[in-house]
Formats: C-alpha cells, sequence, structure tokens
C-alpha cells in the first residue's frame, strides 16, 4: 500500500495526544502517544512542534514519511478561525497532502456512533457539545468558558464547591458538609486554611481539579447543596444536548447522545440519572450512551469517512482499537 493512500489520524487533548498512522482499508499500521496539545498556554508554533515529536515516532514505526490525509481532532480548536490557524500550521508541517482539523469533541461523538450523526456532550476539565449529520451539517458552541455561556465541567464544579463551602464556613451562605469534606480531602482544618493555601501556592492551584470526587462523594452522602451543584451541571449537559439536536432536526428522530469525558464517563449515580431523566423528558427520542472508545478512533473513523473508505475499512479500524 503506497504511502500516499494513508491516513493520520490526531486526537490532541488538554492532558495527552494519540496518533494513528492507517492504511485506505483502516489497517492501524502504527501508534503513538504523547503529551498535552496547549496552543493557549504555548502558542501555536510549540504545541504543533510538539505535536511533531509523536507523528515522527508513528511515522518511524509505520516506515512513512507522509500520508495522503490528516485527520485533525484538536483541543483548544474552539472557533472556527482558531481551526484555520492549526490547519494551516499542520498543514506546512507537509505530513499530509490534504488536512482536516477540528474540535476534539468531535472525536469523541464519531468514536461512538455507526455513522456521523448524532450530538455528543463531553464533561472533562470543562464542557463542550458538538453535533454531526452524515450531509456535512454541524452544530456546536464556542467552548470558551462562562464568557460563552458554559457552566461546569469538572474544573468549574471544583469552583463552584469551593465557592459554597467558603460562604458556609463564614455564614453567607447555607450550611453544607463541603466546608468540611473539600480542606479535609488536603488535610486542612477549615476552608479558610484551604482558602489561604491556595492564594499562597501552598496547594498547587491545578490540584483543584482533586475537589471534583470530593463533590460527587459529598453529594452522594445526601448533602443538599452537593446535590444541587450535580443537579446543575445534568441540567446544562441535558441543555446543549437539546439545543444541538434542535440545530440539527434531530430532535424527532433517534439519535445517539454520546456522554464522554471523565466527569460523564464516571457514570455517577446521581448525574447519571439526571441526564436520563430530562433528556426521556425534553429529547424522547435521544438515546444516551456513554462513550468507552477511544477518541483517536473517531479521528481514524473522520478521516476515513473524508477520503471515502468503505464499511469494511470502518470495521477492520474499529476491531484493532477494540482490541
Amino acid at each position: 500500500m503506497g504511502v500516499s493512500a494513508s491516513l493520520l489520524a490526531v486526537d490532541a487533548g488538554n492532558s495527552k495526544t494519540d496518533v494513528a498512522v492507517v492504511t485506505a482499508g483502516g489497517e492501524v499500521l502504527a501508534t503513538a502517544r504523547g503529551g498535552a496539545f496547549r496552543p493557549p498556554a504555548v502558542g501555536v508554533e510549540r504545541a504543533v512542534d510538539a505535536l511533531g515529536e509523536t507523528v515522527a515516532r508513528a511515522f518511524a514505526a509505520a516506515g512513512v514519511t507522509s500520508v495522503g490525509h490528516v485527520s485533525a481532532c484538536l483541543a483548544n480548536a474552539d472557533l472556527p478561525v482558531e481551526e484555520e490557524r492549526l490547519a494551516a500550521a499542520l498543514h506546512a508541517r507537509a505530513w499530509g497532502t490534504s488536512v482536516d482539523v477540528r474540535n476534539d469533541t468531535f472525536a469523541v461523538l464519531r468514536a461512538g456512533v455507526a455513522e456521523p450523526r448524532g450530538v455528543a456532550v463531553v464533561c472533562g476539565a470543562g464542557v463542550n457539545c458538538v453535533g454531526m449529520r452524515p450531509d456535512g451539517r454541524t452544530a456546536r458552541f464556542p467552548a470558551l468558558g462562562r464568557v460563552s455561556g458554559d457552566w461546569g465541567g469538572g474544573w468549574g464544579l471544583a469552583e463552584e464547591a469551593l465557592w459554597h463551602a467558603a460562604r458556609a464556613e463564614d455564614g453567607r451562605g447555607e450550611p453544607t458538609e463541603l466546608a468540611r469534606t473539600l480542606p479535609d480531602h488536603f488535610g486542612l482544618g477549615s476552608m479558610y486554611a484551604l482558602v489561604e493555601a491556595l492564594h499562597l501556592r501552598r496547594v498547587e492551584p491545578v490540584r483543584r481539579h482533586e475537589l471534583t470526587p470530593v463533590l460527587f462523594a459529598t453529594a452522594a452522602g445526601g448533602d443538599p447543596v452537593a446535590r444541587a451543584i450535580v443537579d446543575r451541571q445534568g441540567d446544562e449537559v441535558v441543555a446543549m444536548a437539546v439545543v444541538a439536536l434542535t440545530r440539527l432536526d434531530l430532535l424527532g428522530e433517534r439519535t445517539p447522545v454520546l456522554l464522554g469525558g471523565g466527569v460523564l464517563a464516571a457514570r455517577h449515580p446521581q448525574l447519571d440519572d439526571r441526564v436520563r431523566e430530562l433528556l426521556a423528558a425534553r429529547a424522547p427520542k435521544a438515546v444516551p450512551t456513554v462513550v468507552t472508545e477511544p477518541p483517536v478512533l473517531g479521528a481514524v473513523l473522520l478521516g476515513l469517512d473524508r477520503t471515502g473508505a468503505g464499511p469494511g475499512a470502518h470495521a477492520r479500524v474499529r476491531r484493532h482499537f477494540a482490541a
């Protein structure tokens, strides 16, 4: 098989990057894993340079120096203009004759569906939602945080829990066990001590994400404030999904709604039940499913869609990643 018929698939996230070199027939020639892909933190060129190291390892293992097409699903490609800039940067590396760049949420969606049709909501560090139809129509959100109307995700949940806990301790808010469980996670005796430790960086700010599981555990113990935060996350997930279904005229059709990212994939009973109950009420024909396939599979399938591969190629690559 000539290299002109092969595909480079990239799933580059905020914590890790996976790449795969695949033939037009769906045979996986090589894979490689790299670090986080964060253009906002390091700039586009440095981020793509780091990605290039991972691609080089995969190319060497596959015995190729370029491919026919690059299918890249990238974190922080939140706006069309960002996709265009990243596509130009990848094209300049001459890894492939053609390049498609999408937000990495599309990889989660495509990995979980038999055809490019459905909606995916990813709730990881942040929250995002995309939808697609086989005719090429898509639905998406800017997903830039509170400035674009988003709420939640692991980081946002931790921030919300801290806010309620601090106010509970000093009397501005209603009582909640979070005022005890959050500082206790770090071996501290009060929210004041935790706020001070975070402010003075005795507890590094990045460790705030550790508080999201504490929030869910506190909610599972019956704390009303913690439970209300978890319920609101469910509300937000369903709101995004319903809007995407509506934009794509899929609200009245049986349609997969894929749930991905660490927060949703954990299948916390309260959150999982909330999402399914609200979807049943607001989008009765939606079929919610937690995605277990690796997102890089979605990037491969999007590439195979783009190059016109047949169902045999799709099945072959699915078998590879299932194994």
